[in-house]
């Protein structure tokens, strides 16, 4: 499995019995990363079946409530279970004041490191990068300083075509890690074999984009072109297009909008207001733009496999 999106939790502000606020658990080319932490984001964990253990960059869009009040819960829970390994958090400048008064008036010091990554930047920067993964900031607008998140896989080596080499008697196996690597490869002759015949296109890197609170931005497109997945939040339908604009949310139509200009393959919509008794209006809304829409709902889980 190349990428598993698992939603904890997709609604707005005020938690109730059976919707909880933003939280989600990521799991690309076998990294594991928690997105925002609303209330009840280890409850849900547990119920879900996301190892504790495997969390180790936890990223914040912004500080409201309802993305990272769940986070100083998380933080002690770690403790309590002995945790060693260094925990990153990335978020905006603040949060590491915030969380360490907390841990500070509780007396509540963790034993593993706690690693504060503050993001100040207005402009898409990397703040993640390893040999499998790459994470870019979405710079949103929001009433608060406020990221949304693409990850994206790195690409991956070319695949052999051995057929084709196997034409050639000089390449000798020490020489398939260069090819791999889209080298050309040189005869003893000096002609010169093209990569492209020696080798086949590697899967697609996958990648998914995180869109958190923000007002219709169309300058992320750019950004966010051609992802796999995208998760858009849409709090209003078009209706209250004013409380938009006062609250700095999108509609389920913008939201679409943002996907049907970016050409994303599926369209995720979440932070839905309490005012909304039936969800299905917020499909119904956003597939007036773009077809491939799905609503997130706590426990959904959403797969990109190889083909």
């Amino acid at each position: 499995m190349s990428l598993n999106l698992t939603i904890l939790g997709c609604h707005s502000a005020t938690p109730r019995v059976n919707a909880y606020p933003t939280s989600q658990y990521l799991e690309i080319n076998n990294r594991h990363f928690l997105i925002d932490c609303g209330e009840g984001t280890q409850r849900q964990m547990r119920k879900y079946k996301v190892g504790f253990s495997k969390i180790n960059h936890i990223f914040i869009s912004h500080l409201h409530g309802d993305h990272f009040f769940g986070l100083i819960g998380l933080i002690s829970t770690f403790g309590i279970l002995n945790r060693e390994k260094d925990l990153h958090i990335y978020g905006p400048k603040g949060i590491k004041e915030i969380t360490v008064l907390q841990l500070k008036l509780s007396k509540s010091w963790t034993k593993y490191q706690l690693i504060f990554h503050e993001l100040e930047s207005k402009e898409s920067e990397l703040i993640f990068e390893d040999d499998k993964v790459s994470v870019y900031t979405i710079p949103l607008d929001h009433r608060v300083y406020t990221n949304g998140f693409l990850f994206k896989e790195k690409p991956k080596l070319r695949k052999l075509h051995i057929a084709n080499i196997q034409q050639y008697d000089e390449i000798e196996t020490c020489d398939y890690h260069n090819i791999k690597a889209g080298k050309d490869y040189a005869l003893s002759s000096g002609e010169v074999v093209l990569n492209k015949e020696l080798t086949i296109d590697p899967p697609k890197p996958k990648s998914y984009a995180f869109c958190s609170d923000t007002a219709y931005k169309p300058s992320i497109v750019p950004i966010i072109k051609d992802v796999d997945l995208l998760y858009h939040e849409s709090t209003f339908l078009k209706d209250r297009e004013d409380l938009c604009e006062k609250t700095k949310h999108s509609t389920a139509e913008q939201a679409a909008t943002i996907a049907n200009s970016a050409n994303v393959e599926k369209l995720i919509i979440g932070h839905y207001s309490s005012r909304y008794s039936n969800l299905n209006d917020f499909k119904k809304e956003a597939q007036t733009v773009f077809q491939n829409v799905e609503l997130a709902e706590a426990g959904n889980s959403y797969s990109i496999t190889l083909p």
